[in-house]
């Protein structure tokens, strides 16, 4: 919620099984072949190099963790701002986004259970239903004013 590190962390999903899927990378060059093709290629390059593995499908696990950690970081802290804002109108964008990142977080954590029976589609599939809820949540807080 305070930076847009989950979308796109959960958004490198995306292009981590489009690799997977084709088989496009080998061990010695998965960065420099996933990073260009995501929004923001230094971010990626830094959290991918800190997975400390080059497998493919251990990138999908390590970044779907770290969606999910911040995913639920985002849920606390919408959650908490919800409760002491005295704003009605912030109230009301903070308890909508409390329900997305809820919704997200309950994506991410099918997402795991799907990676791990190897069922890349239907993770691309709830990656993409959190990639919009969270996206959704900053849209309601870039819009207030």
């Amino acid at each position: 919620m305070a930076n847009n590190s989950c979308l796109l962390i959960v958004s490198l999903i995306g292009v981590l099984l489009f690799t997977i899927i084709s088989n496009v990378a080998s061990s010695n060059d998965v960065v420099s072949t996933i990073c260009p093709k995501t929004s923001n290629p230094s971010f990626c390059s830094s959290v991918l190099k800190s997975a400390g593995t080059a497998d493919l499908k251990g990138l999908a696990v390590y970044t779907l963790n770290l969606a999910n950690t911040n995913a639920r970081k985002s849920l606390t802290l919408a959650k908490s701002l919800a409760t002491t804002t005295t704003n009605p109108q912030l109230k009301q964008l903070y308890s909508s986004c409390a329900e997305s990142y809820d919704e997200a977080v309950g994506d991410i954590e099918n997402a795991q259970k799907d990676l791990a029976l190897g069922d890349f589609n239907a993770v691309n599939i709830v990656t993409s239903g959190a990639m919009t809820e969270i996206d959704d949540c900053q849209d309601n807080l870039g819009s207030f004013g």
